[in-house]
């Protein structure tokens, strides 16, 4: 997107929010060549307008792909008028992401949703004119929709109506690219679609019983199962082989985590909002040339990458799959295997938009997410990104509100030297002392202690290599037969 359609969005968004208060009762960039070449073909795909298959009459659509070409946005909201417009921005955020053109948007107070129309008889007849007048081909809400709300909607809006779900479960699946990242995506929509499934005509039909009321026997037998019913067997078939191969790519996922385990090896798990600025921060800390683009959901396959602190101690950054607000549970549940890898570090650190209106709000979002995955006994570093750009007000509140906290700038690299201090500070540490004599045989031996551990000193003599240092319990344990504490080092 240039600045000058940024630019108009915004300014779009901004008259909406205004009149809706009015009128509606309210009151980064260090890439590779395979990086590139992704961002190349992610800005190819693109949707042509004017072409459509959309039917005439749409109560005879069953199940539509999530087509997003011309849009207009709604919402409901009942606490404050800026969590409202912070929720409609990135819901206009979440579309563009989608390949779509928001041309309006409505946002109306109400306490609770209609269960008919979820906007109420008057706001959606309201809506089916801005609609209509703007040439808009679907609707998208800023909630998730029950099946019967979407229909009742659609009519009387005359268009398609897509929920905030279905738009996100869409963002995944055109950014999913591992073999595991789609099959998780594909469970998820699954899982949204069965209980929206719909049906017409002689798909209902049923199988009769031997005698129906008419007096017919024989001959007066429906067709059996009725469409939606195979249709909901079939996936549910579906579902179930997805399980069981997102089950079978589990174990090679927990091997690599227990070989890490195995050699003591620290693992920094990188969690935050979309778009925060993960992966630009994970380029800077290991030079790890991840794909970066200003947009949500750009990654979604963990990226894990070694690094090593200043002392020689090897460990390991993972970038994880970003969060949002209202996440829906099909995707936690189905990118469990991916979370797991946060569950399984020994320090979260946690990125947030220090630019971006609401970080309050990311930040709880987060959090929310991670209770799923059991995180609540591991370190959590805040760490708030993009420091450069965001308002000097704001920055000052968040040093006073989170004094642990670090700033930093992916783009212009401020802080960073500062925060991968912190980070070998807050990682794991060896904590046994031991003085071994290791014969020159016994190398092997060597390198795990300045892998694994702190080396304090050290000796060459003619028996071996004579040394002190810290090591973990278990490769004290392996050094044992070499354990000389009568010995002097370094004096």
């Amino acid at each position: 997107m240039t600045s000058t359609d940024k630019e108009r969005r915004d300014a779009m968004l901004d008259r909406v929010l205004a009149r809706g208060a009015q009128a509606l009762g309210t009151n980064e960039s260090n890439v590779d060549d395979a990086s590139q070449f992704d961002l190349a073909e992610r800005a190819a795909l693109k949707r042509v307008a004017g072409l459509s298959t959309e039917l005439e009459d749409i109560t005879e659509v069953e199940y539509r792909q999530v087509r997003l070409e011309k849009v207009v946005l709604a919402g409901l909201w009942n606490t404050t008028q800026a969590d409202a417009e912070n929720s409609i921005r990135e819901l206009a955020a979440l579309a563009e992401t989608a390949g779509s053109e928001v041309l309006d948007a409505i946002i109306q107070r109400r306490e609770t949703p209609d269960p008919g129309t979820y906007l109420g008889k008057g706001k959606a007849a309201e809506l089916a004119e801005i609609v209509a007048s703007v040439g808009a081909d679907t609707v998208i809400i800023d909630s998730e929709l029950a099946p019967s709300q979407r229909r009742g909607l659609e009519d009387v809006i005359k268009v398609k109506v897509v929920d905030r779900v279905a738009l996100i479960l869409d963002i995944f699946a055109q950014h999913a690219k591992s073999r595991e990242g789609k099959a998780q995506v594909e469970l998820a929509q699954l899982e949204y679609l069965l209980p929206r499934l719909r049906g017409w005509g002689e798909s209902l039909s049923r199988q009769a019983g031997g005698r129906v009321a008419g007096g017919a026997g024989i001959g007066s037998r429906g067709p059996g199962e009725t469409k939606i019913e195979l249709d909901r067997r079939r996936i549910r078939t579906r579902m179930s082989k997805l399980r069981r191969q997102i089950t079978a790519m589990a174990p090679s996922r927990d091997t690599k985590r227990k070989n890490r385990a195995r050699n003591h090896i620290p693992s920094v798990a990188i969690v935050g909002y979309t778009n925060a600025g993960k992966s630009s921060l994970l380029n800077q800390l290991t030079d790890a040339e991840v794909m970066v683009q200003n947009a949500l959901f750009a990654t979604l396959d963990p990226t894990v990458r070694q690094s090593r602190t200043a002392d020689g101690i090897t460990f390991t950054y993972t970038d994880t799959v970003g969060f949002v607000r209202n996440l829906p549970h099909q995707l936690v549940e189905a990118f469990r295997s991916t979370l797991e890898e946060a569950s399984d570090s020994d320090l979260l650190l946690h990125i947030v938009d220090a630019s971006h209106p609401d970080p309050h709000g990311q930040i709880r979002a987060v959090r929310e997410v991670l209770k799923d995955v059991d995180t609540g006994d591991i370190p959590e570093l805040l760490v708030f990104n993009k420091a450069d750009i965001a308002d000097e007000a704001v920055v000052t509140g968040l040093h006073a509100e989170y004094p642990e906290a670090r700033f930093v700038s992916a783009v212009t690299t401020d802080g960073v030297a500062e925060l991968v201090e912190t980070i070998e500070a807050m990682l794991p540490s060896p904590n046994i002392d031991v003085t071994v004599l290791v014969p020159y045989e016994r190398g092997d031996l060597v390198s795990k202690i300045y892998a694994l551990g702190t080396v304090e000193h050290e000796e060459h003599g003619a028996e071996g290599t004579a040394m002190q240092a810290k090591v973990p319990a278990d490769l004290a344990a392996e050094l044992a037969d070499f354990r000389r504490p009568d010995l002097v080092i370094g004096e």
